[in-house]
């Protein structure tokens, strides 16, 4: 049973359609969603040991994802918008 994408008709009328979920769009989603399991899932870091500098586990891992977390929007931020000027031209668009 192959697996249908789904697709959007090009705007312009060029005949060409790109699909809506593609590699790139994936990988934004998970770098978005990572950081919600990983605060979620409260099992995996509910716990003292190991204690950084005096600071039991359970806070210094949550701080950690702070930064994490930032880093992966920024991620995600790039991605997307390499992903919407890629789309653009092959629209035939202005790329930016």
């Amino acid at each position: 049973m192959a697996r249908e994408v789904e697709t959007k008709p090009n705007p312009g009328g060029g005949g060409v359609r790109q699909p809506v979920v593609t590699p790139l769009r994936v990988v934004v989603g998970l770098c978005l969603l990572a950081p919600f399991v990983a605060m979620l899932w409260v099992g995996s870091y509910a716990r003292i040991d190991p204690a950084f500098i005096g600071i039991p586990f359970f806070y210094w891992y949550q701080m950690l994802w702070v930064f994490v977390s930032s880093a992966l929007t920024l991620l995600a931020y790039k991605l997307w918008q390499h992903d919407q000027r890629t789309r653009r031209a092959a629209r035939g668009g202005e790329p930016r």
